[in-house]
C-alpha cells in the first residue's frame, strides 16, 4: 500500500487507501479499519486510488464490514475504483457491501 489514512469527515471516520492492497500491506489497512470500528465510528473505507486488492485486503474489508454489523455500526466502500470493483464483483461482494460514488452519496450519519 503507498499510502494510507484517516480522516473525520461528517461522523463517518474515512480511511483512505491508495496502492495496492496485497498480503504485506493489508494488516495496515486492516488495523486502521478495525482501529475505527474499536472506536465506535461509523466507517467509510475509500478505495477511489487502490489500483490492485488480493483476497486478503478483500478479507480486510469483510472483517471490518462484519465488525461494523457486530456493533450497529455503518460501513461502506466510497469511491472504488475499476481495478478494486472488478475484484469485488468476482468475489460476488459488491452487493454485500454498501458502496457509494463518494461521502456526498452516503446517508447522514445520526
Amino acid at each position: 500500500m503507498t499510502h494510507a489514512e484517516v480522516n473525520l469527515d461528517r461522523g463517518y471516520a474515512v480511511v483512505a487507501l491508495q496502492g495496492e492492497i496485497d498480503l504485506y500491506s493489508s494488516p495496515q489497512a486492516r488495523e486502521l479499519i478495525l482501529g475505527c470500528l474499536e472506536e465506535g465510528r461509523p466507517t467509510l473505507v475509500d478505495l477511489s486510488a487502490v489500483s490492485y486488492i488480493d483476497s486478503s485486503g478483500v478479507a480486510s474489508l469483510v472483517e471490518g464490514l462484519q465488525k461494523a454489523r457486530a456493533g450497529g455500526l455503518a460501513f461502506a466502500l466510497i469511491g472504488v475504483s475499476e481495478a478494486a470493483m472488478k475484484v469485488l464483483q468476482l468475489a460476488r461482494l459488491d452487493t454485500v457491501f454498501d458502496v457509494y460514488s463518494g461521502i456526498d452519496a452516503c446517508p447522514a450519519v445520526s
